[in-house]
């Protein structure tokens, strides 16, 4: 949309969006799944008021029409019932998408016809995208229609608006709806999403419900633009202002839904005419809010105990809003109403190379995300059993284990989020072999007695090593080698590094003879490069024949 600040609703929208956005990137459970069913709900029911509200401006433009004998007003009139109508066919047709995604998924669950808690497919994450993906790419191609209808009802909606500008009336214009990962203000920076078309970027392996919500989302953003075409033509012809007979206070919030941890955002304000010149006095279970043009602005952190979720993972809460306003007469009228949100319980995600188990005394690095928080998510961390060294973006924390379980707990700007526990693997014993150069002395084969030098190498556990590379650092710190003839032990050396100089033995050495090493100590270097001893390896003796 061009210019103009975003309507409270339209913020709403935009926070459900980004939650369905950030879930469809994850492998989400049947659990956050259902979340979608919440998430679409709540925008039919949004979807609802806003068509309501339309048709109410629709009719007052009619109505203020009807008393004028004004040419240019009647088109004004002729342009508002054209706009409600393709905004009715649109709305339809994104329905009928809605009934084909439950019928192509396997319908409802017998018993629970019409419920879209209840669908055959709600974890199907192939046939909706299937259905909407290009032909050339395998797909039905639902999308490329879907695509057109939204940019052909846009243009229209530009270019009838765009009859009514003046030299000092400028029509809103829009923009589309439907735009590739490149277009698109929340994608095109995401290497992950580069390159997408708008099919793949809405609807590739989306579970149904996601797919419904998307639909949904997509009607909101179809029916706000029709709000501010249809405000305009309203003010056009001085229907913007419509008279009303009550007043009651009310509470529009960002969504109802919150996952506790973040912010519940609302605005309180008083639905009634202006007649009041002095503005009201609004209040949050007895708080005073800061008033703004007859607004108020609500904001809180959610928060709820564990017993207070449902098995769906939500909890009921309310607060009570009161506004009070003085009428004409100088007296104060107080109203008030109890408001009912609903706190998400936060489900917390982690991602790592080894995420099962934890290596004692190492530098494991995890990001831990919260769906939902978006650029509310402000993350600490604290660890019973180790220590949490939180990173350099928010997510990002390194657990060093100093037990064999580690709790890890994650807190949002001081809201308690949960806890996750960890099982703690030791650290692989490394190997201890010897080389001569880049290659591995053959214990078989032996080597030449005058050999001059041999290397002690302690070789990490390859799958340790893939996980843990800044902590998989061994070295062989002292040796014993010993020259033995005919089982009798003779010359023998000292070393405190790796580095073997076999020179005062090959001096005494001859074929036949065995080299026995005797590894005495190996260190490791940690992920801050801190030197330990490590006694844990295998290969403490090795004896290599002489030839």
């Amino acid at each position: 949309m061009a210019g103009g600040k975003e309507t409270p609703r339209q913020k709403m929208i935009g926070m459900m969006y980004l939650v369905l956005t950030a879930l469809l990137a994850l492998n989400v459970s049947t659990t956050v799944i259902d979340k979608f069913i919440f998430i679409n709900d709540s925008l039919e029911r949004a979807n609802i008021a806003a068509t309501n509200r339309n048709v109410s401006t629709t009719s007052s433009i009619q109505e203020k029409v009807s008393k004028s004998k004004n040419e240019a007003e009647k088109q004004i009139l002729d342009a508002a019932k054209e706009i409600r109508g393709a905004t009715e066919l649109l709305q339809k047709q994104m329905e009928v998408l809605k009934d084909t995604f439950i019928t192509i998924t396997g319908g409802y669950v017998e018993g629970y016809e019409g419920s879209k808690a209840h669908l055959m497919g709600k974890t199907d994450y192939d046939k909706v995208g299937n259905f909407m993906m290009p032909v050339e790419e395998g797909g039905d191609g639902r999308g490329a229609v879907l695509r057109k209808d939204l940019e052909d009802y846009i243009a229209f909606l530009n270019a009838t608006l765009s009859k009514f500008n003046t030299e000092n009336v400028t029509a809103p214009s829009f923009d589309n709806i439907a735009k590739d990962a490149e277009d698109d203000e929340i994608y095109k920076h995401d290497e992950n999403q580069k390159g997408k078309k708008f099919s793949q970027l809405a609807f590739e392996s989306a579970p149904t419900p996601a797919g419904l919500a998307t639909l949904s989302e997509f009607q909101a953003q179809v029916l706000s633009y029709e709000t501010e075409a249809l405000k305009f033509l309203a003010d056009r012809v001085g229907a913007g202002t419509i008279e009303i007979n009550t007043i009651e206070p009310m509470v529009l919030p960002v969504s109802q839904y919150v996952v506790a941890g973040s912010k519940y955002q609302a605005e309180m304000f008083i639905a009634a005419s202006t007649s009041s010149v002095v503005p009201p006095t609004m209040t949050l279970d007895g708080n005073p809010l800061e008033v703004s043009g007859n607004r108020g602005k609500v904001e809180f952190t959610a928060r709820a105990s564990n017993n207070e979720y449902s098995k769906d993972g939500y909890a009921q809460k309310s607060f009570e809003a009161k506004i009070t306003v003085q009428n004409r007469d100088g007296q104060d009228t107080t109203f008030t109403e109890n408001i009912t949100y609903y706190v998400i319980k936060p489900v917390i995600q982690v991602q790592s190379q080894s995420v099962n188990a934890l290596y004692l005394n190492c530098g494991n690095e995890l990001t831990v995300t919260v769906p939902g928080l978006g650029s509310n998510y402000n993350p600490s961390f604290t660890a019973k059993g180790g220590v949490a060294v939180k990173g350099g973006s928010g997510g990002q924390v390194t657990i060093v284990p100093k037990s064999s379980k580690v709790t890890l707990t994650v807190s949002n700007s001081g809201s308690l989020i949960g806890s996750r526990v960890f099982n703690v693997r030791r650290i692989p014993a490394p190997e201890i072999q010897a080389f001569i150069g880049n290659r591995a002395v053959n214990l078989k084969t032996g080597i030449p007695a005058k050999t001059p030098r041999i290397d002690l190498k302690a070789i990490a556990d390859e799958s340790f090593q893939k996980f843990l590379p800044k902590d998989a650092n061994f070295r062989v710190t002292g040796a014993e080698i010993t020259l033995v003839r005919a089982g009798i032990g003779g010359q023998s050396i000292r070393v405190n590094g790796p580095v073997v100089n076999l020179g005062p033995i090959a001096a005494q050495a001859r074929k036949g003879d065995n080299l026995v090493i005797e590894i005495k100590k190996v260190a490791r270097a940690n992920f801050r490069k801190e030197i330990e001893d490590f006694p844990n390896f295998t290969g403490k003796f090795i004896t290599i024949p002489l030839r």
